[in-house]
This record gives C-alpha cells, sequence and structure tokens, in this order.
C-alpha cells in the first residue's frame, strides 16, 4: 500500500510497502501433546491424562475438525490449571465410523458421551463442554441429554437458534460461493484469510488442514471448479521467467492439467437434512441445562427472544467479543481464552496457573 508522506509529517516522497504474509501450514503438534485414536466400541478405557484439572471438551463447528481449537488451546493452557480434549467430530478430520452420512443431533450427541466413556471409563473427571457453531448445538443436545455425566458447565460460541434458524435460508448459497477447489493447502489457508472466514492468520495456518482434502480429479473434469488461485482477493506477485524451456514445458503441462488439488474434507451441502435438528429448539435446551453456562457471542443482535429473557433472569452468563467474525474462537483466541477461564474460576471449576497474572 501507498503512505502519503503528509500523514506522516514527512518531509519526503511517497513510500511503498509491500507487505507479505506467510500462508504455510503448522502442525498440530506446535500446539497439541498427542494425537490419538479413541475405539468408542472397545471396553478398555483409555486415559490420556497429561496434566491436573478438568477436562476441556471441545467441539468444533461445521466443516471445521478438532484443529480449529489449536491456537486457543495454546493459550488457554497458559492460564488455568486444566486438561484439553478436541475431537473430530463424525465425517470431520479423520473420525471415521459405520454411518458418516448420519449426521443427527441424536447421533452425534451419543457418540460425544461415547467417546468420554472410551476415555476415562465409569469414573470421568470433571468436564466443560465447549462447542462453536453446530458444535455448540451438539454440546447442548449431549448436556440435555446427560450423556456426559460429569459435566462441571457448558459453553456455547456464537450459536443462536433464532439466528441459526433464520440463515438456513441462505446457507446453501454461501456453500456454493465457496471454491471448490484449491492448488495447496497454502492456497486453501490464504483463500481463508482473505474471505475473512478465518481472521487470524496463524490459526488459519494450522486449521485449514482439517478442512481440506487431496482430491485426485483433474482440474478439467467434470464437477471441479478452477482454483481458487485465478480468484485470489489480492494479487500476486508476478513469478519470474525461468526460461524458454521450462515455459514451453509448463504449457504442456498446463494443458495436460495432472496437477493434485484439494477440496473440502466434507460436501457440507449435503448434510442439509440435519440442520433443522441441530438448531430446532436449541435455545430451551439450553436454557435447561442443570449446570452454569457461558455464551460467547460475536455481535448482540444475535440474541434471539428466549435466550434476551433468560439473561435478564440470570440464567447463563453471556459475553459480547465484537470486532470477530463467526469463528470467534479463531478470530479472537485470547479474549475467549479470558472469557472462560474468568468463567471456569468464578464458578471454583479450577484455578488460574501460578505465575499467571490476570
Amino acid at each position: 500500500f501507498v503512505v502519503p508522506f503528509e500523514s506522516l509529517h514527512l518531509n519526503c516522497s511517497p513510500i511503498l510497502v509491500h507487505l507479505s504474509r506467510d500462508f504455510s501450514p503448522l502442525s498440530w503438534s506446535e500446539y497439541f501433546e498427542a494425537m490419538e485414536d479413541v475405539e468408542v466400541e472397545n471396553d478398555n478405557a483409555k486415559d490420556i491424562s497429561f496434566t491436573h484439572g478438568p477436562v476441556l471438551l471441545l467441539l468444533h463447528g461445521g466443516g471445521h475438525s478438532a484443529l480449529s481449537w489449536a491456537v486457543f488451546t495454546a493459550v488457554i493452557y497458559n492460564r488455568i490449571n486444566c486438561r484439553v480434549v478436541a475431537m473430530d467430530l463424525r465425517a470431520h478430520g479423520d473420525t471415521k465410523v459405520k454411518n458418516s452420512d448420519d449426521l443427527s443431533a441424536e447421533t452425534m450427541a451419543k457418540d460425544i458421551g461415547k467417546v468420554v466413556e472410551a476415555l476415562y471409563g465409569e469414573n470421568p473427571p470433571p468436564i466443560m463442554m465447549i462447542g462453536h457453531s453446530m458444535g455448540g448445538a451438539i454440546a447442548v443436545h449431549t448436556a440435555a441429554a446427560n450423556h456426559v455425566p460429569s459435566l462441571l458447565g457448558l459453553c456455547v460460541i456464537d450459536v443462536v437458534e433464532g439466528t441459526a434458524m433464520d440463515a438456513l435460508n441462505s446457507m446453501q448459497n454461501f456453500l456454493r460461493s465457496r471454491p471448490k477447489t484449491f492448488k495447496s493447502v497454502e492456497n486453501a489457508i490464504e483463500w481463508s484469510v482473505k474471505s475473512g472466514q478465518i481472521r487470524n492468520v496463524e490459526s488459519a495456518r494450522v486449521s485449514m488442514g482439517g478442512q481440506v482434502k487431496k482430491c485426485e480429479e483433474p482440474l478439467n473434469s467434470p464437477g471441479v471448479s478452477k482454483s481458487i488461485s485465478d480468484g485470489i482477493i489480492e494479487e500476486e506477485e508476478e513469478e519470474e521467467e525461468e526460461g524458454e524451456s521450462n515455459h514451453k514445458r509448463k504449457k504442456e503441462d498446463d494443458q495436460e492439467v495432472k496437477e493434485t488439488l484439494y477440496t473440502w474434507q466434507i460436501d457440507l451441502s449435503k448434510t442439509e437434512k440435519y440442520w433443522e435438528g441441530w438448531f430446532s429448539g436449541l435455545s430451551a435446551l439450553f436454557l435447561s441445562c442443570p449446570v452454569p453456562k457461558l455464551l460467547l457471542l460475536a455481535g448482540v443482535d444475535r440474541l434471539d427472544k428466549d435466550l434476551t429473557i433468560g439473561q435478564m433472569q440470570g440464567k447463563f452468563q453471556m459475553q459480547v467479543l465484537p470486532q470477530c467474525g463467526h469463528a470467534v474462537h479463531e478470530d479472537a483466541p485470547e479474549k475467549v481464552a479470558d472469557a472462560l477461564a474468568s468463567f471456569m474460576v468464578r464458578h471454583k471449576f479450577t484455578e488460574f496457573k501460578e505465575g499467571f497474572l490476570w
């Protein structure tokens, strides 16, 4: 961008500044201690505890994965005494189930209970369940059905019945507006940031790897769109020419179009029949959960009538985190961690870590 010298009160010519951001993927291992496969049909409990404190059970939104919580996990772990378990919901991330097409709220809620039982057996530790968007709705269904008997509290992030139900009519249009393919994971990360889907570059660099997978279909196959590189919002730097032979070879490769592409891990458009079941009646269900509750929103306009009344009656704590997109915990992981840490310490679920200054 160009900075006029008048605005800087300097007696010099305009300055051209070129900002280059790193969109290379980051590994999950920079944020989590281990990645475990949990077999829910196995009778032997598999305790994966590495530290003490209550377990924060993190449920991601539709189309995302456990990696959505990576940066938040690093932040919250440094604030309070806790353990963190972030899971890939069915048909998402690396999770494999027999019937991946069944994404009903009832089935997904049962999944949560089965995972907790598989991890901890009949005596699970105290658990604070935290869910974003679809994951928030599933968290509410899970809590209401008492699938997690050791539940301490419930935190729902940016999902409210009224606005969610209103948004369903335009959801297919939104999904169709997204790119179908990407030339690389870096390309997907760049799109997510520049389109505003994830506003935190660090989070996008670790999260997007769980949202896309390799697609073997060639670029010019029916139903496969051109790579998003053709539609990146900001212009890329022109590459230097590498000589006539390389240019000729590239031209031949373009004609054959045999490059590996990436596409979405899950086709959310095919899950439409379950959307209403995730969100219908959610406000009443949330208010009925008999544990302390925290609702984090990107905007106060998202509150519906039932929740407005419930909030006035003190049935749950609410905090609005402005200047965030829908992926609140990715855009502002420190603000979400601060809100959650304060909530949990206030309810005596845990304590701040020694040396942490609040």
